[in-house]
């Protein structure tokens, strides 16, 4: 991805969550200089990876197959006491984020505002395939079920409970607008927890073509 196509992105996304009255922390704001003024006193937000993470999953089309998402606040397995996650992100119309599942984490997706999301499930096989099974989920604490690859469509103020090895993919739902989504869960690594299933590039090759709005959690080691 271009590094003028990310920041596109980012001041999409701002006015998008300014208009959603969702306020980030003062940190997301930050120029590259902010953030070498204060790298001594930031190490959880750089070492949990906290901050913008912008990717097209490889795929060369951001609108097509990609995800916004700002991690707000993550603990690290064996080094804090922190046991949660919070992420905020942002999916367009027919925007997929592919599908994956993840070996640790347990998730809820929430639907904060704005369009439908659109959530298709598997349950998953010991090797990795698409289990024929139906799948058993919650919404916001009611039981529900769907035959495999089946839909279940969050409302705005809806959520889902995802579980450890359940296959999921999601986009907006056609001509209801994108979608404001948030994420709590157990503590996040994208680096090693999530299996997708078909090959995936999570993190972007980025090309320099402008300086960087904002860092990007895959920014720091290379900025810092």
């Amino acid at each position: 991805m271009k590094r003028s196509e990310i920041n596109r992105i980012i001041k999409d996304a701002k006015a998008f969550m300014s208009e959603s009255h969702f306020i980030l922390p003062p940190w997301a704001y930050w120029s590259v200089a902010d953030w070498k003024a204060n790298k001594e006193d930031v190490s959880e937000i750089i070492e949990n990876m906290l901050g913008w993470d912008i990717t097209d999953f490889g795929s060369g089309n951001f609108y097509s197959r990609g995800l916004f998402l700002f991690t707000i606040r993550n603990g690290k397995l064996n080094v804090d006491k922190k046991p949660y996650a919070e992420k905020i992100m942002i999916v367009e119309e027919n925007q997929e984020t592919p599908m994956h599942y993840h070996w640790s984490k347990m998730e809820d997706i929430i639907n904060r505002g704005g369009g439908n999301l659109i959530v298709e499930l598997y349950n998953s096989t010991p090797d990795n395939k698409f289990d024929t099974t139906p799948v058993h989920y919650k919404k916001d604490g009611v039981k529900g079920v769907v035959e495999a690859g089946g839909k279940v469509i969050l409302t705005p103020g809806e959520s889902i409970c995802l579980k450890q090895g359940m296959y999921h993919r999601f986009y907006g739902e056609p001509g209801k607008g994108k979608v404001l989504v948030g994420e709590v869960s157990s503590v996040n690594d994208d680096s090693s927890d999530n299996c997708f299933y078909e090959p995936v590039g999570r993190f972007p090759v980025i090309v320099e073509d402008e300086e960087p709005l904002h860092l990007l959690v895959s920014d720091y080691r290379k900025f810092l």
